[in-house]
């Protein structure tokens, strides 16, 4: 492989305002795509793969390179160098790479990756953390599968057209799907490809959606002509498969403490044609009131840490602090709370998060269960999904029944 300037300037430029500005890792790079209309898929793959490259192993990278943060531009031309020599690229004899030691990132690389929280590249603190919660065996398999690159699944629109149909659609753009067994409605792509281009996308036939994710709505046991309130909807990926679970029949209240996410929602309902969901902003504690003992199914897709879906978003190992997963958690028993009054006797909810902490999860749904508002609803059952163990996402998600 060849290195070409202007591309790795870009790399740099977004690599400096992930690390030193603090700014969203996806965001940065959909802008850095948009810098040069001249660039190929190929040229926008590179900027785009190598920026979450680095940013996966920055804490190794670092190391290596012996750098700190905040980090200066020849800082980042070293760790970029460290990358390229781990991946036996040449390096060209740009005045950056000027006395780049080879042999030694080879040995410093061989050396460290004997230490787990260098070899996948992660925080003191998560890394005890993730041994407290999972032990020693299970934890090292899961952080090394959540280091992996995730793969781009879709979940087929039912409203619009089958699994087959999208298939064939999609083969021939010559972009090419294979099924994944015991996800009924999901696509995975065999190579990575620009999906949000094609017609398939503008027409509403099919989401972007981890296979993991998918299991959720499904979960829920939704059944067309129920009334189904999802308390945490945000942009609406799980409510928009319900809505197809439900074939447009029946109801879909989305609520959410944010206005913009429920507006990008009604966008995403307009282009997959479902027509049953009504978005709520959740501006004060009557929205839920007005709820209470209202609905045969309550999907609680709880704020966390994301530890699940670190694949896709590897900059969040470094944004994660302590002290958020302490609120997060006392946040998410405040939530399974208040909106399990929403359901009504008979009725059913499942409780979702994406991380594999059990003290986000199964311990959450103890405490509730033990607790006043948790006396009147049974235990049904629980999906614990692990990335080492599935290939996607981490996930959890447990059925609880109200008497």
């Amino acid at each position: 492989m060849r290195l070409h300037r202007n591309l790795c300037f870009a790399v740099i430029d977004g690599l400096t305002l992930i690390f030193n500005e603090g700014k969203y890792a996806d965001k940065v790079i959909q802008q850095l795509l948009k810098r040069d209309k001249r660039w190929g898929s190929r040229d926008r793959g590179f900027v785009a793969e190598t920026t979450y490259d680095i940013v996966r192993w920055k804490r190794l990278y670092s190391e290596i390179a012996e750098v700190k943060e905040p980090y200066s531009r020849e800082d980042l031309w070293r760790v970029f160098a460290v990358w390229a020599t781990l991946r036996g690229i040449k390096l060209p004899d740009w005045k950056y790479f000027e006395n780049t030691p080879s042999r030694k990132i080879k040995g410093r690389f061989d050396e460290l990756s004997k230490i787990r929280k260098f070899k996948e590249s992660i925080p003191d603190w998560m890394d005890e953390l993730g041994v407290k919660e999972l032990g020693e065996a299970a934890w090292t398999k899961e952080i090394a599968a959540l280091n992996e690159q995730a793969d781009v699944v879709l979940r087929v629109n039912t409203l619009k057209t089958t699994k087959e149909k999208l298939q064939a659609e999609l083969f021939d753009l010559e972009i090419d799907t294979e099924f994944i067994k015991d996800h009924p409605n999901a696509l995975r792509l065999k190579e990575r490809a620009n999906v949000f281009t094609s017609d398939a996308f503008k027409n509403g036939h099919f989401e972007v959606q981890d296979a993991s994710s998918q299991l959720v709505a499904e979960f829920l046991n939704v059944e067309p002509g129920m009334r189904v309130v999802d308390t945490c909807a945000g942009a609406g990926g799980k409510t928009l498969h319900i809505a197809s679970l439900m074939e447009n029949k029946g109801q879909i209240i989305a609520l959410d403490i944010y206005a913009n996410k429920l507006n990008e929602l009604k966008r995403r309902a307009k282009r997959n044609g479902a027509h049953n969901i009504e978005p709520r902003h959740i501006d004060s504690t009557k929205v839920i009131k007005k709820l209470y003992d209202k609905a045969d199914r309550v999907l609680i897709d709880a704020p966390c840490s994301g530890l699940g879906v670190l694949r896709r978003n590897p900059d969040a190992k470094w944004k994660l602090e302590p002290a958020f997963l302490d609120k997060i958690k006392i946040t998410q028993q405040e939530i399974l709370q208040q909106y399990s009054r929403i359901v009504k006797p008979g009725g059913q909810m499942v409780y979702a998060t994406c991380s594999i902490l059990p003290s986000e999860n199964q311990n959450q749904v103890k405490t509730f269960l033990a607790s006043e508002a948790g006396k009147d609803f049974t235990f049904v059952k629980e999906n614990k999904v692990l990335a080492s163990k599935t290939g996607f996402d981490g996930f959890y998600m447990a059925l609880l029944q109200k008497k």
